[in-house]
């Protein structure tokens, strides 16, 4: 029989969930034999693998450096919102985001050992999903997390005055953009098949009241305006007015601040 090693009796825990001592039990019953074990875990009532669970809930976790140089946000998924609540659960978030933020990846080896233990104690399928980093040397990188359901998060990276980009301001430039959900930061940013296609129905609802071709592309210019308007981050109305009334570009400029980049992430969607 083949000797029963550390790294066989992991990936059994990894595949099934189920606790250490039972998965080299069952590996010496199946004599080595990984699938085998699943297997004798299958007629035990026990999933094949962890990985047949549907892991569509989850948190979104995030960490910045000191310097506020860099910051990274991570999506942990799993089974259950009850799960997703768990101090477990999210320690091994909080794990992958400094992981991400120090190596580029959030998934290494120890974060994988963590979702194989939180695996194994919960019973639920743990896997890491969207990610994303942000770097700016010579201005900052803001975090941004909805506290509410944990479920989404936003980084922003700022240049200008970034003496002005505090605490509070990033957390309303942030919530702004967690609940404005913008298409991307500028008009160039809109997939060109978007615009190309909001133009074309602007133009054929103005033909249809019988309008002619030239007056229909009028209106329908100033229709893609509104539609900027609504979907492009720096066109967009500043969501909360007691703040600031006007647009977000004006909001940032107000603060001699400009906005190169941002991410926004919430659990489940792509």
């Amino acid at each position: 029989m083949a000797a029963i090693t550390a790294s066989m009796v992991n990936e059994l825990r990894a595949k099934t969930g189920q606790a250490m001592m039972t998965c080299k039990q069952v590996l010496v019953e199946a004599e080595g034999d990984i699938e085998k074990a699943i297997d004798i875990f299958r007629k035990r009532g026990v999933k094949a693998s962890l990985a047949e669970r549907t892991a569509t809930e989850g948190r979104v976790v995030g960490a910045v450096s000191g310097d506020g140089k860099s910051g990274a946000l991570v999506e942990i998924n799993c089974n259950t919102d009850f799960t997703a609540k768990s101090e477990p659960f999210l320690a091994l978030g909080a794990k992958a985001a400094q992981a991400l933020l120090a190596t580029g990846s959030a998934d290494d080896a120890a974060v994988k050992a963590g979702a194989t233990e939180v695996a194994q104690q919960t019973g639920e399928n743990i896997v890491i999903g969207k990610t994303a980093k942000l770097e700016n040397a010579g201005g900052k990188v803001g975090l941004y997390l909805y506290g509410i359901t944990g479920k989404i998060g936003v980084l922003v990276s700022l240049g200008g005055n970034v003496a002005k980009a505090d605490d509070e301001l990033v957390k309303q430039l942030g919530g702004h953009i967690a609940f404005a959900r913008p298409l991307g930061l500028t008009r160039d940013s809109v997939p060109a098949e978007l615009v190309a296609k909001e133009r074309e129905l602007a133009v054929e609802a103005a033909k249809a009241t019988g309008k002619p071709q030239q007056i229909a592309e009028k209106i329908a210019e100033g229709k893609l305006n509104s539609f900027f308007a609504e979907r492009v981050l720096l066109d967009q109305e500043f969501f909360n007015a007691q703040v600031f009334k006007g647009s977000v570009s004006n909001f940032l400029k107000e603060k001699g601040l400009t906005l190169e980049k941002y991410v926004r992430i919430e659990v489940g969607q792509g």
